[in-house]
């Protein structure tokens, strides 16, 4: 025989089934508008929740290295240099006192034109890094090509990247004075692949002489920002400027700096 449940039973029993239908009814009056006030929970809560945590940012030395290009991120016939050899890479070309006479504003357009060709010289586009970096250095007849990755202060790379978008306009064209001999720079804009989060191309040429005989260098420089790290790529030299090869270098390197960021392996580089 079944036993019928005691009235104790029926009493809870028929409380929570009362209890569940008023919920439901007032789910059901607002169209579900207070659903998330009476679960607590909001929809974004819930994401939040379910999202794994995010990779740390901060670039170590280690990381900086391993985001560093290699030849076969870049095509035609780039051979690496040891590192030691291109830390000292350092143009003569570029060594000058700016004229100020050739600018309407004066000194206060000269000294960004002379930033500039100070900063090519000492390879700090972006100023000195406040964290981790590492370079890497690339040859090809009389052709370089310099491959930095940096970590800076969070508004450094942004500000440094405005700065640079402003010299086409200010540094169109200037004289650099270095003792008896003269020199004329000229500053466009270049395009970079569309990559991080922030980016600025430009063309430097600078029209003097080495050894006697006349001269021109011809750099393409990219810098991309990703977060608050960077890349900086400067590509030229005698025999004219490596636009495509500096496009190659920002691209790839770019990624390979999101990989490492991310806490990934960079994925292995490009082939013919």
């Amino acid at each position: 025989m079944t036993r019928r449940p005691t009235r104790l039973v029926r009493v809870l029993s028929s409380t929570l089934a009362a209890g569940t239908l008023l919920s439901t009814a007032a789910c059901s009056d607002d169209g579900g508008t207070d659903g998330s006030r009476v679960s607590g929970v909001t929809a974004s809560q819930v994401a939040e929740v379910r999202q794994p945590p995010s990779p740390t940012a901060t670039l170590s030395t280690n990381g900086a290295r391993t985001a560093l290009i290699t030849e076969a991120d870049i095509e035609d016939d780039w051979t690496q240099v040891k590192d030691t050899e291109a830390e000292n890479w350092h143009d003569s070309l570029l060594v000058g006192t700016v004229d100020v006479s050739d600018f309407v504003s004066g000194k206060a357009q000269a000294s960004d034109c002379q930033r500039l060709i100070d900063s090519l010289y000492d390879d700090d586009l972006l100023g000195r890094p406040s964290g981790a970096s590492a370079l890497r250095g690339f040859e090809q007849g009389d052709s370089r090509l310099l491959y930095q990755v940096a970590s800076y202060d969070r508004t450094d790379p942004q500000d440094s990247l405005n700065w640079m978008a402003t010299l086409p306009e200010k540094c169109d064209q200037f004289t650099v004075t270095d003792g008896k001999e003269k020199r004329t720079v000229q500053v466009i804009e270049t395009s970079v692949p569309k990559v991080g989060d922030a980016r600025q191309g430009l063309r430097v040429t600078v029209q003097g002489s080495v050894d006697g005989n006349d001269a021109t260098l011809t750099l393409n420089v990219a810098a991309v920002r990703v977060g608050d790290d960077a890349i900086t790529v400067t590509a030229g030299g005698l025999d004219g400027g490596e636009d495509d090869s500096m496009k190659q270098a920002a691209q790839q390197g770019t990624q390979r700096l999101k990989d490492v960021l991310a806490g990934k392996s960079p994925a292995a580089s490009p082939t013919d």
